[in-house]
């Protein structure tokens, strides 16, 4: 199976006894939006919604930070997704979260994971049914495992400004990277990490929320002067959007990108560290 599957190929696909459809639905505060609400009201058949903001570490002031690996297991099974399962992720979001619960799932050991490329919207504008309510769900066993390399945490994060071994490329706005726009958490200084590189996340994307060929996403990490194929370290908000900067390299050919997990909510909070204000 592909890394990023079309909606033609699901509609032939998604009766399949091993296909588990995941809508990954996340939305801000600020987008007015309930995704738990929307996907009852409508979602690709047999679906089941997994909650980005609830599978996380709770614990943690954070927002959205891995959960511990036991607590993912728990939740797929909770979920009828398990070991031998061909999973495919959707969204109907700006944020475009898919991505974060692919890597999600890769990270906690599922070997077989796919984006509907265009998400939700691709799925009816191919003519694919909807329905409303919750699925019958028969739980199935998720192994509990865990791939760190996959994360870096604010220690490695440090020390890869002294190395500079890997390049980070931030998925936020040019104005939130440049610190002339404010944040929308509280509390968190505007600016980016020293070194890092713009690549905001809406530029792997056509209009119609499908990620863009080959060449569209070379040349999008090209214009960020990011290349794909070395060491790689993505970084967004709060780990969300970052993941399509993961997706898109591992597209790419790249091996082992990995995800700051406590991005900017956790840089920009933390004192001490250094920030950079400006384009670079």
């Amino acid at each position: 199976m592909d890394l990023l599957v079309s909606a033609e190929w699901l509609k032939a696909e998604y009766r399949k006894n091993d296909v588990r459809i995941v809508d990954a639905t996340l939305f801000l505060p600020d987008h007015g939006r309930d995704a738990r609400e929307e996907y009852k009201a409508g979602h690709i058949p047999g679906a089941v919604f997994l909650d980005l903001d609830e599978v996380a570490d709770l614990s943690n002031p954070l927002p959205h930070m891995l959960p511990p690996p036991e607590k993912f297991a728990s939740r797929a099974q909770a979920l009828g997704l398990g070991d031998g399962s061909r999973i495919i992720v959707y969204d109907n979001s700006p944020l475009r979260s898919a991505a974060r619960a692919w890597w999600m799932f890769r990270l906690f050991g599922a070997h077989s994971v796919a984006i509907l490329n265009g998400g939700l919207e691709a799925w009816k504008a191919a003519g694919g049914a909807l329905e409303s309510g919750k699925p019958v769900i028969r739980h199935r066993h998720f192994t509990v495992w865990a791939d760190p390399s996959q994360v870096r945490t604010l220690e490695q994060m440090l020390e890869n400004l002294k190395t500079g071994a890997e390049q980070v490329a931030d998925a936020r706005s040019p104005g939130r990277f440049a610190g002339t726009d404010p944040e929308p958490r509280p509390g968190v200084r505007p600016g980016h990490i020293p070194g890092s590189r713009n690549l905001p996340f809406q530029t792997l994307f056509e209009e119609d929320g499908r990620y863009k060929d080959e060449a569209g996403l070379r040349a999008a990490f090209a214009a960020a002067g990011i290349d794909p194929e070395k060491p790689l370290i993505a970084t967004c908000g709060s780990g969300v959007t970052a993941a399509t900067i993961v997706f898109a390299a591992t597209l790419l050919g790249a091996r082992s990108p990995a995800l700051y997990d406590g991005s900017w909510a956790e840089w920009g909070t933390t004192e001490g560290v250094p920030i950079v204000a400006g384009a670079d």
